[in-house]
Order: C-alpha cells, then structure tokens, then sequence
C-alpha cells in the first residue's frame, strides 16, 4: 500500500455506550483517488465508526485528521462542512418531491435578497452533475417514479453536489443487479480519477476485489488489520473477519429431496407481474429462484403467500388443490415466508426479540385473552438456542441486534408455525459471510428435517451453492429450469437476460 497523505484518518478511536465496548483502538486511513472498502462481520463496529465519522456519535477516545490536521465533529453538519459524506443502505428519499428538490434538500439555491428558491438554477446545476457522471436521468421527475437502482444513483449525486471529498457508501449494491452494479463502479472510478476518497462497506466478496484499492477489517469491534487488496486473497480476508477458517461457506449438501410433490403451481398468472407460472417444489428440496431486478420473482412469492392478488392459476398442497386470498390462508396451509426486507416487513424493531418471535403465534401460548409467560420464555429461548441467536436476553430491542441475528429472529418465528414449506427471499441480503454460513448450515438443516424450500436470490455464487434445482424468470416469465449439476452462471445469466430470451423464442 503506498503512503502518501491522508484525506482522512481515524487514530485509536474508541467509544462506550453505558459501560459497554462499542468499538475500541480503531484505526483507519484513506487515500485520495482510492476505494477503501471496510470489511468485518455484523456487529464488527463499521457503523458506529462510520456514525463517528459523520459526526452522529463523539468519540470517548482517539482523534479524526482530515489533511494532517485534527478535527472534531459536534454534529453531521460539521462532518459535511469538512468534505464528508455518506450513502447510507437504507435510503430515505422524499418521493414526493423531484430529484433535484431532494439533492438541495435544505440548501435551495435562492434568488439574491429574497427567500424564494430559484428552481431554474436548482434544476440546471443537478442536470450537470448527472451528465459529469455520464447518467442520464431527468431532475426533474419525481422520486417516487425511480427505480432503487436510479435511487442510489440520485444518493450519490447528492453525496457529490456537498463537494465531499470522502465519500462513505454503506452496501450501496445490496439491492443493485449485475448491470446496475457495474454502472455504479463506473461512477466510482470516475470519483476515484477526480480524487475522490470512497469507504466502501460491503459483504459481497466478488464486488470487493473488482473495486477495492485497499481494505481494512473490522472483528468484535476492534482494529484487526489493512492490507492492500491485491495483497489479499478471499481465503485469509474471511478469516481475518471471522477469526477462523471458513472451510465451507456452503455445507456440504447430504440427499434429502423426495419424489413426494408439496407445492405444486400451474398457469399462476398476475397481469403486469408474471404470466403462466408453473413448477414443482419436492419435499426436502431446494429450490432456487433467480432472474435480474424486475423479473418478477418477489411478486410472485407474494402472490403464493396471498399478499398481492393473482388473475388466473392454480395451487396444490400435498396434490390438494388450495385457495390462497391472503396470508393466514398460506399459514394454514403450512407455508411461511420471510420477505427480502426484514425491516420493514418481517420484524418490529422497537419491541423485543421475543415478541418479534411470538408474534404470529400468540395463541399456541395464550389461554383466552391472557398470554402464557412460561410457555411464551420456554419457545423462545428454544429458538434463540437452535437457531444461535445472538443477543444478551430475550427482551434485548430486535433493532439493537446486528443483521444476520435479525435475519434468524424473522426465521424462528416463522419456523414457530410449523410450516413444511419455507419461502425465503433474499435470505442473506446485507449480512456478514459468518453469519451466511450459519444460515446456509440451517437451511440444509431444515431440509434434512422434511422441511421444503423456495429461495429467492440475486447472488450467484448463493443460488449454484445452496440450490437442488435452480428455475429462471425473465420479465415475468420462466425462461429456463437446471438441476444443480448442469448450472452455471453462464447458463443462468442467458436465460435470464432479456435479449437472449428473445433471440431463442
């Protein structure tokens, strides 16, 4: 790694909440016209140095140096008055308002000694960032007409218009396809030649190595090591992160699929969405759903689970034919789902892990309209042992836990109504490669157990890894079904890419 002056650097940054470690002795510097991508499991302390960064939290101990000279942030505000800025994963646009209204949003160029805003310049100053960054997207257009890759785009655009030259992107490809993560790491070649400075958090191994100058990691909330990412393999990076060898990301898959038919869906058509949909799913199987953003793959679990309506088709459960209206008719049929956005769909952050668990069966431990306190603790800490929930009690917040254990509290909640078939979108979107080992080795476990699964992924290396049978959609449609020895990813992508599917219909 070559050493020349920082754009910024953390100096044994430490900080306690109540007593308590957050992050301790952390060290991190970034080079202008570099990518610095931050690595380290869920709850490693990435984002409470990043909020330290960004003037959220102060630090108890350490300094910050921008250019050589220490700094201290009071406030985010002072963080972007010294040329930092962040994208962070959720994003939180005003839809409402149009694209250029959202990246002046509280800085609107006025007209001289009036307080009206000059919309003319507003809209003439983000058409000429768009174009520096060679996207073309009208400022005009209201962000609620965007897709979540335009969205990203806009959040950088934003990011760039402070005039920030340390540029933080919390998992900015977490919901991105191929196509749109390629144009996002055009644009940050681009910052980088302008000699921007980018932290780049991210879980996804293959992306990392494609962007990264240099890498830092993050373990139990403390400095662990930076090494220059061509200096690195994949191999000593995940045990750096993980502070053990992670032989087998993905479990060594014993035979556990069965000729019995548990789900069976003929001509399962939902206009605008998906037409003609129709496949298998075996007992003790895996079966993987893939396609680019927009295939229709999401909606059409949905559909199955009863929560967006359908037009025409048909469901069979155990060769009985099913009506599915909403979802607690799926529940009763032994069908549960854990939808890609664990946040805002699958969890209630503000109360506690057990009441996230119980919640959808409240009555196995209630008697008329009182709860069971012995029967409610005994079923969750079941769960928070089979599944390893890591938290330090049962009436620990949901929202103060880190992704992957989020992740397991939606599952053991689900897995609390005895479903035999598991509908999981996305199961490992934003979370750590431990903790996607975990989940993996569950997965299989469930299997081995009689349990069915349909899993919805957009990463690669997931669907060939963890799949019995893998099926394609392509705007809307099956394109293509392989069995796991027979699939690659080229294959996958050719059915799934919109022109080849035409060239071959």
């Amino acid at each position: 790694m070559v050493e020349t002056q920082a754009l910024v650097e953390l100096r044994g940054i430490t900080k306690y909440f109540n007593g308590v470690k957050a992050v301790r002795n952390i060290n991190l510097k970034l080079r202008g016209g570099t990518v610095h991508v931050l690595m380290g499991e869920n709850g490693a302390g990435k984002s409470t140095t990043m909020k330290i960064l960004t003037g959220i939290y102060k630090p108890d101990q350490g300094s910050i140096l921008i250019n050589g000279q220490e700094v201290h942030f009071h406030s985010p505000k002072a963080a972007l008055e010294h040329g930092i800025s962040m994208i962070h994963q959720e994003l939180s646009p005003v839809l409402e308002m149009s694209i250029a209204e959202n990246v002046f949003l509280g800085r609107e160029p006025v007209y001289s000694g009036t307080p009206f805003i000059n919309y003319g310049r507003m809209y003439r100053e983000t058409k000429k960032m768009f174009e520096d960054l060679e996207l073309d997207i009208n400022p005009k257009r209201k962000m609620k007409e965007l897709s979540i890759s335009e969205t990203q785009m806009v959040e950088i655009v934003k990011a760039v218009s402070y005039n920030s030259n340390i540029i933080i992107m919390d998992e900015p490809t977490s919901s991105l396809a191929d196509k749109e993560v390629e144009q996002l790491f055009k644009i940050i070649r681009k910052l980088r030649k302008d000699g921007k400075g980018i932290i780049y958090i991210s879980h996804k191994m293959d992306e990392i190595f494609t962007i990264s100058d240099d890498i830092t990691v993050f373990r139990d909330g403390e400095y662990i090591s930076t090494h220059a990412a061509n200096e690195l393999t994949q191999a000593v990076l995940i045990k750096n992160m993980v502070g053990r060898e992670l032989t087998e990301v993905f479990p060594q898959r014993k035979k556990a699929v069965a000729d019995e038919t548990v789900l069976e869906v003929n001509g399962f058509t939902a206009k605008g969405l998906f037409q003609n949909i129709s496949f298998q799913l075996k007992k003790g199987e895996i079966l993987g759903l893939t396609g680019l953003m927009g295939a229709g793959r999401t909606e059409l679990v949905k559909a199955l689970f009863g929560m967006i309506p359908f037009n025409s088709g048909t469901i069979k459960v155990n060769n009985q034919a099913v009506a599915i209206k909403e979802p607690k008719d799926a529940i009763k049929q032994g069908i549960a789902l854990v939808t890609e956005d664990r946040k805002g769909e699958g969890l209630v952050l503000p109360m506690s892990v057990k009441a996230n668990i119980t919640l959808p069966t409240l009555n196995k431990v209630s008697s008329g309209s009182f709860v069971k306190r012995g029967a409610e603790n005994k079923v969750v800490d079941e769960m928070i042992t089979t599944l390893r929930i890591k938290t330090h009690n049962k009436q620990q917040l949901t929202e103060t836990l880190s992704g992957g254990n989020q992740q397991k509290i939606v599952l053991a909640k689900w897995l609390l109504t005895n479903p035999q078939i598991l509908i999981l979108d996305e199961p490992t979107r934003g979370i750590d490669i431990g903790a996607k080992s975990e989940i993996y080795k569950l997965m299989d476990d469930l299997t081995q157990q009689g349990y069915s699964i349909i899993m919805i992924s957009s990463e690669m290396p997931e669907v060939l890894g963890m799949s019995d049978r893998i099926i394609v959609l392509c705007e809307g449609r099956i394109t293509g079904e392989l069995t796991a020895a027979e699939a690659t990813q080229e294959k996958i992508m050719q059915l799934a890419t919109p022109d080849k599917m035409e060239a071959s219909s």
